[in-house]
């Protein structure tokens, strides 16, 4: 099956109008109307193998699989449709060195995409995003994650409807639980002059990333690929860490890159 017909399939699924912006305090779809969690017992069996991927970036040329060295950091983070989100880390977080895209926190073991978008795995849509500290901390990474989606739509993401395209971090230690948390606090009091919709991100230990598809990575410079990316953001700028919720102990070890704060990130990034 054709990469551009299992889109479609997945779309078919599992896709409805776009919220705005604009319309944020008053679009809100009920939990009615919105697909929930599928239960554990109900999960599709899944298998046994791994998924087979070609373990070089196509565009940075690096293992999209570790283990990494200990220069380099990693979380794993979901904002939707994985396709925009992928292309946004590595080429707006300074000192990318690999990014995947996968599946994650669900009950299925080995998802296939196929599988994902019926909503039986249980799992999200997400990136793997390794960078290396010298250049971009945690805090940076943050300030995109929250910039470049609508973390208040629950179990959908612009277009996209269905739990694959919740908003989830999915912590790799204590740290970046510590600030993952914060920022969320943070941006929720940032959020409240457009609506009132509470945030609905996930924020829990990291479990097994699956690695998605051959043809899922880093789709959006491949050749033939669709302009495709579902995200939604509220254009509303992440406060910086010296507003967080933190110790002046813990403030003292948190890093940011200017280039990265001057900007609100605020859409998906086509060409170069």
């Amino acid at each position: 099956m054709s990469q551009f017909l299992r889109r479609a399939i997945c779309a078919a699924v599992t896709t409805t109008t776009a919220t705005t912006r604009r319309k944020l305090k008053t679009t809100a779809m009920s939990s009615k109307k919105l697909p929930s969690m599928v239960e554990k017992e109900k999960a599709l069996p899944g298998r046994d193998e791994e998924m087979e991927v070609t373990n070089e970036h196509y565009l940075l040329h690096n293992p999209i699989k570790g283990p990494f060295d200990d220069t380099y950091e990693s979380v794993v983070v979901a904002t939707g449709c994985f396709w925009g989100s992928e292309r946004l880390f590595y080429k707006r977080l300074p000192g990318v060195y690999s990014t995947a895209v996968g599946y994650i926190n669900g009950f299925t073991p080995n998802p296939t995409y196929k599988e994902v978008c019926t909503g039986k795995t249980g799992h999200s849509e997400a990136v793997l995003v390794v960078w290396d500290t010298k250049e971009a901390s945690f805090a940076d990474l943050l300030k995109i994650f929250w910039e470049s989606h609508n973390p208040t739509s629950g179990p959908r993401q612009g277009p996209d409807v269905g739990t694959q395209y919740r908003s989830g971090i999915y912590y790799r230690n204590e740290t970046q639980k510590l600030l993952a948390e914060a920022s969320k606090e943070a941006y929720q009091k940032a959020l409240k002059d457009e609506t009132d919709l509470a945030i609905t991100t996930e924020i829990v230990p990291c479990p097994t990333f699956y690695y998605a598809e051959d043809y899922h990575q880093q789709y959006l410079d491949k050749p033939n690929n669709r302009q495709y990316c579902g995200a939604d953001p509220t254009g509303v700028p992440l406060p910086k860490p010296s507003e967080w919720d933190l110790s002046a102990e813990e403030l003292s070890n948190v890093t940011t890159n200017d280039e990265v704060w001057s900007k609100v990130w605020a859409g998906c990034v086509f060409g170069k």
